[in-house]
């Protein structure tokens, strides 16, 4: 049996250990995950009685509208944006999978940086498409590098900000200046993922540009900020006309209904998000501290993350926090071999993994 020769070339992603390995390896009772950038407060109230509602309904047998309707029209309400203009993916996994399903293959090209979100490439190259890698500077995209990487056969350019794994993020007037340039053919594809968590006055509100950029689509996600990681709702932003062209590349049913019903109670509980920002922020300020205070390299981060260097092998800090109850994600799988990514946990938990590495370092 032949499978693709592309696919041979490929890892299949490798999560994190799981904490109760973790317990039984290390004989802990108690281990913390900082490892994935998830919500440490979890999801609103409001979401876990709509689930509950959900399932008193006892509907479990019937397949989940696939049009996702009723979320749809909720969330485009939100966003300001009409219904057509939003496609649903389990997920922002699927979301760029669909995008790359639909615009690429053999003897086309994508640009991407060299240090973002693995799943941009890993499509790309399921898909049969040449993958330009743009280095960083800084931790940031070189958008001016980017510019140059782009020919009559580029058909889809990826812009992750806040980036992950680095949480730095693209300037508003950069990126319209970059859009200015990009040819028309071109589907720039801006990832905020952690849209949410974003404090900086010069961050570009995107959606009103969707108006001027045909050849723009937005990524966000319900995993983050709300936290609804475990249900898997992504959705993409993007004019009526592309997203009715790569429509065909979604599967059916695939975002579940009690994920729908999750993601509308998420909507209607802005406090929830307002306070989760609020303590993300102060979480952020206890990393700053600590790293000041130990001279160690960081990137400012937008995003619920945050990257240090360490000066030393990612590997051999990751193996110290994991033996402390502690999992991160090692800089070795990110491009960035003497850091760990470390999530923004609860105020206790960051100043218990802070003593940890004070310790460490």
């Amino acid at each position: 049996m032949q499978v693709k020769e592309q696919l041979l070339k490929l890892k299949p992603y490798q999560p994190g250990k799981p904490i109760e390995e973790v317990k039984k390896e290390f004989n802990l009772t108690k281990v913390v995950k900082l490892a994935s950038n998830e919500n440490p407060y979890g999801s609103s109230k409001k979401v876990k009685q709509a689930i509950l509602n959900e399932l008193d309904q006892d509907q479990l047998a019937i397949y989940p509208d696939g049009y996702s309707a009723l979320l749809r029209t909720q969330l485009a309400k939100h966003l300001g944006v009409d219904e057509k203009e939003v496609i649903f993916g389990n997920g922002t996994d699927e979301v760029i999978q669909i995008i790359c399903r639909a615009l690429l293959l053999p003897g086309k090209n994508t640009v991407m940086a060299n240090q973002t979100f693995p799943q941009y490439k890993h499509n790309a190259v399921i898909e049969g498409a040449e993958v330009r890698e743009v280095p960083q500077v800084n931790g940031e995209h070189d958008l001016e590098a980017m510019l140059t990487q782009i020919d009559e056969n580029t058909t889809v350019l990826w812009i992750c900000t806040p980036n992950n794994p680095t949480g730095t993020y693209v300037k508003k007037q950069a990126l319209i200046e970059f859009l200015n340039k990009v040819p028309k053919h071109v589907l720039v594809v801006v990832d905020e993922a952690y849209y949410e968590y974003v404090l900086a006055e010069d961050y570009p509100q995107t959606i009103p540009m969707l108006k001027d950029y045909p050849n723009l689509m937005i990524l966000r996600t319900f995993s983050k900020a709300y936290g609804l990681a475990a249900l898997r709702v992504g959705y993409g932003i993007a004019s009526a006309d592309l997203i009715q062209k790569i429509e065909p590349a979604r599967e059916p049913f695939n975002t579940n209904r009690i994920a729908q019903a999750a993601a509308i109670a998420a909507l209607e509980d802005s406090e929830f998000i307002s306070e989760c920002i609020d303590k993300n922020k102060k979480g952020l300020q206890q990393f700053y501290r600590f790293c000041e205070e130990l001279k160690l390299d960081y990137y400012p981060s937008e995003g619920n993350f945050i990257l240090i260097d360490f000066k030393r092998d990612a590997d051999e800090v990751f193996q110290a926090l994991l033996q402390k109850g502690f999992i991160v994600r090692s800089g070795n799988a990110l491009g960035f071999p003497t850091s760990l990514r470390i999530t923004v946990g609860t105020e206790q938990q960051n100043a218990e993994i802070i003593e940890i590495l004070k310790d460490f370092v």
